[in-house]
């Protein structure tokens, strides 16, 4: 596989292991945390989990195939368009007009949200070699 396939494919990988753990997250956020404590806190509160997950699955994926720093960019932005797409078509799916999604982004949590999933798409820049 030429390096360019080699990334993509680790980026939808990645992709998919952490929104497997994020959507079963972003049930219980919903569902269950934002309704009691606030859409902000909750966001706040499953944030860093979804980070500690993505950097973990990161990790792995990179420990089994290496890439460089233009691999590891193009394993983030990847993974970044997959997620949009994602939650663009889940938001479809519940019934959500396309500009609401997108005004969702203008609020607090939405902006703490889109933080986390720009750090998500960032974090394979920083995850070093596990091999020595």
């Amino acid at each position: 596989m030429i390096p360019t396939m080699t990334a993509l494919t680790l980026g939808l990988r990645y992709f998919a292991g952490v929104f497997a753990i994020a959507f079963a997250l972003g049930t219980i956020r919903t569902l269950l945390l934002a309704p009691a404590i606030g859409a902000m806190a909750a966001v706040a509160m499953e944030l860093p989990i979804i980070l500690a997950v993505s950097w973990w699955w990161g990790r792995r994926l990179l420990a089994w195939q290496w890439l460089n720093l233009t691999g590891r960019a193009i394993m983030g932005g990847t993974a970044f368009v997959w997620l949009m797409l994602a939650e663009f078509t889940l938001a479809l799916a519940f019934g959500r007009a396309p500009g609401a999604y997108l005004a969702s982004f203008l609020t607090a949590d939405g902006l703490l949200g889109l933080a986390g999933q720009l750090g998500f798409a960032a974090l394979p820049l920083f995850i070093k070699p596990a091999r020595a």
